[in-house]
């Protein structure tokens, strides 16, 4: 994976990858390494399902990705390679923004506005970084989250900057929202599905062709 760079949000993201190539975890991360350019730029990690069909632990490339009225095209011949290396992954639309879209009406809204399959926090900041240096980007993902499912609130209480889990912040959450123990824990087994699976996409990842 010689001079591509693999953009995550979590840390455990950044952790499947391991020792393949370099790695950078959120915005921050990503600007940073900047200073060495790559050859490619990969959005790798978690995603939520906007297209009803989709299911936890299906695996989609994408094709593009929306953000703030803007649309960014992979590299289609990327794309193609990635789909290619991995059995029965799909081929979708991305939309991207800073915010967790949690609810059914917000995802169900965000399909139709943008016709998106799937949703993720780090694919508009690759896009407009590729664009910005002129370097061809993918989108590598596994869906945790489906469209038929709301995220709890105390799944929502944050993270560190260093991408890991606020555990402090989810408990204090679920003090407030006891009821919403069982919903946090379906959250939790359902991502535990879509590492395992994204453990198993990282042998995929590879420069872009050409």
């Amino acid at each position: 994976m010689s001079g591509v760079l693999v953009v995550v949000g979590l840390g455990r993201e950044a952790r499947i990858v391991g020792a393949r190539g370099r790695v950078a975890v959120g915005s921050a991360g990503l600007e940073a390494a900047l200073g060495v350019r790559p050859a490619g730029i990969v959005s790798f990690g978690l995603c939520g399902a906007l297209d009803p069909a989709l299911r936890v632990g299906d695996t989609v490339v994408g094709v593009a990705v929306a953000s703030d009225g803007e649309s960014f095209e992979t590299d289609a011949a990327w794309a193609t390679q990635l789909a290619g290396a991995l059995p029965g992954a799909g081929r979708v639309g991305f939309a991207a923004g800073d915010s967790i879209i949690a609810t059914l009406a917000a995802k169900a809204a965000l399909r139709e506005r943008t016709g998106a399959g799937a949703v993720d926090m780090e694919s508009h900041l690759v896009a407009a970084a590729a664009a910005r240096i002129g370097v061809p980007f993918a989108i590598l993902r596994v869906v945790s989250d489906t469209a038929h499912h709301s995220l709890p609130r105390a799944a929502q209480a944050g993270f560190t900057t260093c991408g890991e889990p606020d555990v402090g912040a989810v408990l204090r959450a679920l003090v407030q929202r006891p009821w919403e123990l069982p919903a946090l824990v379906r959250t939790a087994l359902d991502a535990e599905t879509a590492f395992r699976v994204l453990a198993r996409c990282a042998e995929a990842l590879g420069p872009p062709p050409g």
